[in-house]
């Protein structure tokens, strides 16, 4: 029993203590006037798998991010579950992070959905990087993955 005790205290506390502050988050995530994604509905990408121009007039804060949404579900739906449609990386290009580590601006109508996660890449002046992630997905999300916990720790 004592165990199971310590183990419980040790779960909450490493929770606890290694989540990140919303001034952390802030300081990392790609915003546009404090709104992420440039202000498209995160949720979106998931219900109807395109980009889709969120609302100021559907907003939420989670841990110090603003997001925009398109309507008062998809802002409901994000209420419920804000890590499960939360972009990767901070909304980061996703290719970026993975092959050099950099943060690098995205194009909110160039993304990815994979195994339940958004990811954004940048795609402008004829250099779409979601190409260059689908050569080397697995090996790119890995590294992406670990560059980006330097970033937020």
């Amino acid at each position: 029993m004592k165990h199971l005790i310590f183990l419980l205290i040790f779960s909450f506390a490493t929770t606890v203590f290694s989540q990140t502050s919303p001034a952390e988050r802030i300081k990392h995530f790609n915003l546009d006037n404090k709104v992420a994604i440039n202000g498209y509905d995160p949720v979106a990408y998931f219900t109807v798998g395109k980009a889709v121009k969120g609302s100021p007039k559907f907003q939420f804060q989670h841990q110090g991010i603003t997001y925009y949404f398109s309507s008062k579900e998809n802002q409901q739906l994000f209420e419920k579950q804000p890590a499960k449609y939360e972009p990767q990386y901070g909304g980061w290009c996703a290719f970026a992070m993975g092959d050099y580590g950099k943060k690098v601006e995205i194009n909110p109508d160039t993304f990815k959905v994979v195994d339940g996660k958004l990811y954004l890449f940048y795609n402008a002046y004829f250099n779409n990087t979601l190409k260059s992630w689908n050569k080397d997905e697995k090996n790119l999300k890995t590294k992406a993955d670990k560059n980006w916990s330097l970033f937020i720790k």
